[in-house]
């Protein structure tokens, strides 16, 4: 009974602790470049709350960040993963497929910008599996 009760409490809370470990973005700007036609600028936030992580990605644009609190850990395919505090940056090309983009931290929450340089229109990020 007392396992029956624990398998039903935690399929209960499990999607809310699933959610609670994805990471918050927020668009602060888009612009078009008009010198370099079909092409814009998007600025994001992106705050992991504590073990938060992204899903496996591309982006489809130069993409860079800036982190501005916490630590966070990055890897593109075929190169090794960095850890990254504040003040430090990262750069990610198109045709980059981004393997690890979590929070180093399991109690602590991190925080970053990016600047995407992309096609117009285009999704800021594309999931694949």
């Amino acid at each position: 009974m007392v396992i029956r009760c624990c398998t039903v409490l935690l399929l209960c809370f499990l999607p809310r602790l699933l959610m609670a470990q994805s990471p918050q973005v927020s668009q602060l700007m888009s612009r078009d470049l008009p010198d370099i036609p079909g092409r814009e600028v998007q600025m994001l936030m992106v705050e992991y709350p504590p073990g938060g992580a992204d899903p496996v990605h591309r982006h489809n644009a130069y993409a860079f960040v800036y982190v501005l609190e916490g630590s966070i850990v990055m890897q593109v395919k075929g190169k090794d993963a960095v850890t990254l505090k504040a003040g430090e940056t990262f750069y990610e090309g198109p045709d980059d497929i981004h393997v690890v983009g979590r929070n180093a931290s399991s109690s602590q929450p991190a925080k970053f910008v990016v600047v995407l340089v992309k096609k117009k229109g285009a999704p800021a990020l594309v999931p694949l599996e």
